[in-house]
């Protein structure tokens, strides 16, 4: 059995497994719940300094595809509303029973200095492996002057930074808002404030749906609605584009990286750990499916592990990070065609009306007078849109014809910008 023990910027956990901070990990019996289960650390949800954090009824939202209930949800929770000194009480007696386990504390204070100087040293009196700056929440505490909209101006990000390293020994992770243009400008900040790592993303900005009868935003609060943060599924993509954008730029290579967003199974962490992340944070699925999800999670990368020879996580963590590439760096002269299985095809006709009616008329739909979809080779360009269509897995491949020599964009004569690659 492959090893999966985690060291993440010198924290240690027994696999690479944590809760992110959400309702989840708001106290002791449910993280208790989730070391029982498995799982190999917790981010607690966020703490603060505010009294008066009161949270609404109702508080999600989700979005339903193609029979899965949660393909996205939607929160506009606030961050803890139990009071500080009980936290801290509970992540200390926690830590303590499971020293084993990673316990990261994250924080949301005001943007001022002394607010962060007085509240690290009562976190890191509980024995807490980290902290994770939460710069992302793009509601509510936003409003307050907190979260995303410290997130979203890298000056801040890097100033709180460097507070945190300032008034604190323990690891410093900074959770990063995807509420932003370019995420490349908040990692360096949080670089150059002296971070440990990074965790990205949080949730992003949304409205979920609508209720027709009730002409507001869900989830609704006594006939009113408003934004709040979208995770779950859905947001995976953008999350791997986000932590490989991180992972292969210059100026924040080689920072650690705690991916989060998507996160339901063993194959979705080894997509984001391929991508540079160290360690992996999951909420959505745990919150639909309950803790025991982590039993599969470990079995499934650990068999995968095996499957491909990797001993130990290093061996494949940033492994695809030199295959991203800008567009401009793509081999212009390779080409590939759809090839349909006959024997596999069950007729649907799904493929030829997807190329008739949207791509390039490459399919053709009967033969002397049967049913019957075949590629047309000469019209066919390799986009794979019927393969996406085909509900038959293995039914539409893509079979490699090119021949000619390695080009792309930036040495192509039709290029007015040409330079040399």
């Amino acid at each position: 059995m492959a090893d999966l023990s985690c060291q993440f910027v010198g924290i240690r956990s027994p696999n690479p497994f944590w809760l992110a901070s959400a309702p989840p990990t708001d106290k002791a019996y449910n993280v208790i719940r989730a070391f029982e289960a498995g799982w190999g650390g917790v981010v607690w949800k966020t703490l603060g300094l505010d009294p008066h954090v009161v949270n609404v009824s109702s508080r999600y939202g989700a979005v339903r595809w193609n029979g899965q209930r949660i393909a996205g949800l939607n929160n506009i929770e606030l961050i803890t509303d139990r009071p500080l000194a009980v936290n801290l009480a509970e992540i200390r007696q926690v830590k303590r029973a499971w020293p084993d386990r990673a316990m990261i504390v994250s924080l949301m204070v005001p943007c001022d200095e002394a607010s962060w100087k007085f509240i690290l040293p009562q976190v890191e009196d509980t024995g807490a492996d980290a902290v994770e700056l939460n710069f992302g929440c793009p509601h509510g505490m936003s409003e307050r002057g907190m979260g995303a909209a410290v997130g979203q101006v890298p000056e801040y990000v890097e100033q709180v930074t460097r507070w945190v390293k300032q008034f604190s020994r323990l690891p410093c992770i900074v959770k990063l808002t995807p509420n932003i243009t370019d995420i490349r400008s908040s990692a360096r900040a949080a670089h150059r404030g002296g971070a440990d790592a990074v965790s990205l993303i949080n949730t992003i900005n949304s409205i979920t749906s609508v209720d027709l009868d009730l002409m507001a935003p869900t989830p609704t609060v006594d006939g009113k609605g408003t934004h709040g943060g979208y995770c779950g599924p859905a947001v995976r993509p953008i999350a791997l584009n986000m932590v490989a954008e991180i992972a292969r730029d210059a100026e924040t290579k080689g920072l650690p990286i705690s991916a989060i967003g998507g996160i339901g199974t063993w194959r979705d962490a080894a997509e984001f750990m391929a991508l540079g992340a160290g360690s992996v944070q999951v909420c959505t699925a745990a919150m639909h499916y309950g803790f025991r999800i982590v039993d599969d999670m470990i079995s499934g990368l650990g068999n995968w592990m095996d499957s491909k020879g990797y001993a130990r996580l290093d061996d494949f963590v940033g492994g695809a990070v030199a295959n991203v590439t800008d567009w401009k760096f793509l081999n212009l002269k390779y080409d590939i065609k759809a090839l349909i299985d006959q024997d596999k095809c069950i007729q649907c006709g799904l493929c030829h009306i997807a190329c008739e009616d949207t791509a390039h008329q490459a399919i053709i739909r009967e033969r002397n007078g049967e049913r019957y979809f075949e590629v047309i080779n000469d019209k066919c360009v390799g986009c794979n849109l019927c393969m996406h269509v085909c509900p038959v897995d293995g039914c539409i491949s893509m079979q490699r014809v090119d021949h000619g020599e390695f080009g792309n964009w930036t040495t192509h004569p039709n290029n007015p910008m040409r330079v040399n690659a």
